[in-house]
């Protein structure tokens, strides 16, 4: 209605959306639409009239404006003619978000698009140690493709070395959303927690960032329960509950992500519970020669690489990806010898 019979309608309203171009810059667009009231239109050959009311009384506590309903009356007992308006309307959304990765946070009871949806980055673009990537995505697909297989069974669907942005570009490989979920965030409740499992979008992954900040053990120290007195949190078998249940056996994937894999309670991480683990932790030798010759590729590169990267091991120094990219930023007009010779100063950047 917007794009074919808005501009014939008497009385419009205007409405500001934002549309991410290929390059990152977001250009703002206005649109002319029906405002509250009756408005007609033709679909193909048929008249449709359209109604918009809104409740004045009523909000939407997340959003802060008023519930609309719209209603679509035609002429004669052809309903499928609804269902085709709808999945019009389903394709033309779908086709703004293609290409892209949509990200969602949780808001009170509910998941909303957080930000603008991201163009979809390479799973190549993150250089994770020799076979790790392959793995995971292995894994992820042969569960997305056999769903019955785990169904039958019983089993659910299941800092600067590269955890989120691996997370990120996997999304964007199969083409699934992500949910990102604080569980230290005050006030977040068991209840809730579970509310917003259940309510995650279909074929997306729920990202669950730094799980060993929300528990440190079973039992808290009795400064922990002071400052959260009077509020709302997420209990240790509160979280199992939810990951065990019925929440987390649709067509959605956790992740959890942490940096002290040994602060975590056993009981979290135990085979049955968490199918895969995966340690992604400082370079490896194969990890930055294959992210210098992404950075520095041409003639000779993959020996140029191999000479960087024993003499980067050689300094029996760590060092994570993201440092190792800085460096490649700092020098992005170099030439690739003039990066062999300046290695040392990775630790220095």
């Amino acid at each position: 209605m917007t794009t074919k019979g808005a501009r014939q309608t008497q009385h419009l309203s205007v409405e500001t959306s934002f549309e991410q171009k290929d390059s990152g810059h977001v250009k703002t667009k206005y649109d002319f639409i029906p405002s509250i009231g009756t408005h007609f239109f033709k679909y193909g050959s048929t008249w449709i009239r359209v109604e918009r009311t809104r409740e004045q009384q009523t909000l939407d506590l997340h959003m802060g404006v008023p519930w609309e309903t719209v209603q679509l009356t035609a002429f004669g007992r052809d309903k499928s003619l609804y269902f085709r308006i709808l999945e019009e309307a389903r394709h033309m959304a779908l086709k703004q978000h293609e290409g892209k990765t949509i990200m969602y946070t949780a808001m009170g009871s509910e998941w909303r698009p957080f930000g603008h949806p991201r163009k979809k980055r390479p799973i190549s673009s993150v250089i994770l140690d020799t076979g790790i990537s392959e793995r995971i995505l292995n894994d992820c697909q042969e569960f997305i493709n056999n769903p019955s297989w785990y169904t039958d069974r019983g089993i659910p669907y299941r800092r600067g070395c590269g955890k989120s942005s691996y997370i990120t570009a996997l999304a964007g490989e199969l083409g699934f959303a992500i949910c990102v979920l604080n569980l230290s965030e005050r006030g977040l409740s068991d209840d809730r927690l579970n509310h917003l499992l259940s309510l995650a979008p279909q074929q997306s992954i729920v990202l669950l960032e730094d799980i060993d900040a929300a528990f440190v053990s079973r039992e808290d120290s009795e400064q922990q329960k002071a400052a959260y007195q009077g509020l709302n949190r997420v209990t240790f078998s509160g979280l199992l509950n939810c990951l065990d249940g019925v929440a987390s056996t649709e067509a959605r994937i956790v992740f959890m992500t942490t940096n002290y894999v040994e602060r975590l309670d056993p009981a979290l991480v135990r085979p049955g519970r968490v199918d895969m683990k995966e340690y992604i932790g400082w370079c490896s030798k194969a990890q930055i020669e294959k992210m210098f010759v992404r950075f520095y590729p041409g003639h000779n590169a993959e020996i140029n690489a191999k000479e960087f990267a024993d003499k980067v091991i050689s300094e029996n120094k760590n060092v994570s990806p993201a440092q190792i990219q800085g460096y490649f930023m700092f020098h992005k007009h170099s030439h690739a010898n003039d990066v062999i010779k300046d290695y040392r100063t990775i630790w220095n950047l």
